[in-house]
């Protein structure tokens, strides 16, 4: 079974992602984003407005099972991520696998 928190680590490392629900929000609107991740837990105002983009963008939406600082600590930040948009997956096979809870 794949791993998300390696996956995203992988993303990260290799290829281009897009951190915070502001620079999401600029992904999907400007339409380079092929995955958007937000954290299940503490969600806020803006992950709503992120989910509701993707809905309309037609850009798959996954939540990670934990806070926003949890998701920063797999991104590899010191300070919480609400929410991260996959623009390159690099040597990632995030956009490939499925994830289970």
């Amino acid at each position: 079974m794949a791993d998300l928190n390696s996956d995203i680590r992988l993303a990260i490392g290799t290829g281009k992602v897009a951190l915070g629900a502001g620079e999401s929000m600029r992904a999907i609107s400007g339409n380079t984003a092929k995955l958007v991740i937000v954290s299940e837990v503490g969600r806020s105002g803006s992950s709503a407005d992120i989910e509701h983009a993707c809905a309309v963008a037609g850009i798959r939406l996954m939540k990670f099972k934990g806070n926003s600082m949890e998701l920063g600590t797999v991104c590899g930040k010191p300070h919480s991520v609400s929410s991260l948009a996959v623009i390159d997956a690099g040597n990632s096979k995030i956009l490939e696998n499925e994830y289970k809870g």
